[in-house]
């Protein structure tokens, strides 16, 4: 089955994959000040990951942690880790529509890295599509450039450091399946994270004022009977999340999976508003129709032309 033909099944894959992400986010903000950025992650890496061992081990599939591209992988672990944890550092002091809406510059940063790493061709109609999702974007941010915070960057680093991530899965899908990429990743942040521990687990570096930085430098498992359970959801939450993405981005274009990834904006103010009594104004809607529409008239307007964005076919 040629790319193209797997374009549609990314975009399911995709869509489910933000769904579950945004309950995730949703979860950090519940105990954010209750645990340490790096227990939260050590504790949900640990529960997929034993999901993941557990779902090759009882389905028969041989668990291979080989890789054919050493240093492309670990770039691509050190790039995901500090990329969430970015995103994650920013859910202390924004909502989940303005983290996921800055994370949005995500697609822009892939589609620049596809053009220049997987000689992808964008056309201009897509180019135009692309701005004008961006400017639906920018009416979801509504931003305030006379007292400019930059901690609100937080998300873009994030969005360039997940770019990356995913242009390297791209590249190294043609012989390293889904299973092995995730568990480079997840034994990636387990390793990353105990290191965090050895060095700040003990909260060390903690005597700070700014709520952001004790969230990063707290001291580990001190309310472990009401953070903890938030943490082992997380756990089976982010497995299935992970696995919907990496077969997206594994099947399909990346330019076109990477456009489906803004209905993370969406889930994002259903989940706030049901959680947090998060209420989206009309300039936030407005700019989410734009930006979904520009999506879905570049998918539709590439398949009825027969010009669908192709890479190299991936080896599944």
């Amino acid at each position: 089955m040629t790319q193209s033909q797997n374009n549609p099944r990314g975009i399911v894959f995709i869509l489910l994959g933000m769904a579950t992400f945004s309950i995730q986010d949703a979860l950090i903000k519940f105990i954010y000040e209750d645990a340490a950025l790096y227990e939260l992650y050590f504790g949900r890496t640990l529960i997929a990951c034993i999901l993941l061992v557990a779902y090759l081990t009882t389905s028969k599939q041989k668990i291979n942690f080989k890789t054919h591209y050493p240093v492309l992988t670990i770039v691509r672990v050190i790039c995901f880790f500090f990329g969430f944890s970015f995103f994650y550092i920013s859910l202390t002091y924004m909502s989940l529509a303005m983290a996921n809406a800055l994370f949005f510059s995500s697609p822009f940063f892939i589609s620049i890295l596809a053009i220049i790493f997987l000689k992808e061709k964008v056309g201009i109609r897509r180019w135009i599509a692309i701005f004008a999702g961006f400017f639906g974007v920018y009416i979801v941010l509504n931003p305030d450039f006379n007292n400019f915070d930059y901690k609100k960057l937080a998300p873009v680093a994030c969005a360039l450091c997940y770019a990356i991530s995913m242009t390297i899965t791209k590249i190294t899908s043609d012989k390293d399946n889904v299973y092995t990429q995730m568990l480079h990743l997840y034994i990636g942040a387990l390793l990353i994270s105990i290191l965090f521990f050895i060095f700040t687990g003990q909260g060390q570096f903690s005597n700070f004022n700014d709520e952001t930085f004790q969230f990063i430098f707290r001291e580990w498992f001190t309310n472990v009977s009401y953070a903890w359970p938030f943490i082992i959801a997380m756990g089976f939450i982010g497995a299935f999340s992970f696995y919907f993405v990496f077969n997206a981005y594994s099947i399909a274009s990346p330019s076109v999976v990477s456009l489906y990834e803004y209905s993370l904006i969406i889930w994002s103010i259903i989940t706030g508003y049901l959680l947090f009594n998060d209420i989206p104004t009309i300039r936030t809607l407005i700019g989410i129709m734009i930006i979904i529409g520009s999506g879905v008239y570049i998918y539709f307007r590439e398949k009825v032309r027969d010009q669908m964005i192709i890479t190299d076919t991936p080896n599944r």
